[in-house]
């Protein structure tokens, strides 16, 4: 009987997998409000009731799916701070990188574009939630090392990440994104040095 329930998990867990896959090309290309749930579903070979019994809705699935690229964002982003000299350039490497993602069109479709505008308050998001726990690690420490102003730690944290999420809202929503990006990151960094110590 286990056996029985654990392929059954594995075979949602696999539908769930191809439905995110297929919605992630889907919202990418056309974008959420044009994507198709009969087309996206039959490219799977799946129902529509696979999709609704996995997420609930389109909206539950796009919710799935700029869950899994913002993920993505911010592992690109911690990689780039990674990289850094020392924590305090690391995150500003890791905002610069945040808002130069704003230039990849899936990206820029999916989570700048069509997130905020059928999900809601991008501050509500788990994802965006993960990323702010790990920026409150790194101020915390920062502010512990002396390097930045000894201030509130998740103000300081939503303050970081609400700027970098929103400059790369501008870029994504410009029509010239390759000339407002470096303003951007320019306007970023100077921000963020107001908490240097």
């Amino acid at each position: 009987m286990a056996a029985v329930a654990q392929r059954r998990v594995d075979k949602m867990e696999e539908n769930r997998a191809k439905l995110v896959a297929a919605a992630r090309k889907a919202f990418g290309m056309t974008g959420f409000a044009n994507a198709s749930m009969d087309d996206l579903t039959a490219e799977v070979g799946l129902t529509r009731g696979a999709l609704y019994h996995s997420f609930g809705d389109k909206t539950g699935l796009l919710a799935a799916v700029v869950t899994q690229v913002d993920g993505e964002m911010a592992a690109r982003a911690q990689r780039a701070g990674a990289g850094a000299a020392s924590d305090w350039e690391g995150l500003l490497a890791e905002g610069a990188a945040y808002i130069e993602m704003a230039l990849d069109p899936e990206v820029r479709r999916i989570v700048l574009l069509d997130g905020p505008a059928f999900l809601g308050d991008p501050s509500r998001w788990p994802s965006q939630n993960a990323c702010l726990s790990v920026t409150k690690n790194l101020v915390e420490r920062l502010i512990a090392e002396g390097v930045m102003k000894p201030v509130d730690v998740e103000a300081a944290s939503r303050l970081l990440s609400g700027a970098a999420f929103n400059a790369a809202l501008w870029v994504a929503a410009n029509d010239e994104p390759q000339v407002v990006l470096p303003k951007a990151v320019a306007a970023f960094r100077l921000m963020a040095e107001g908490f240097l110590a």
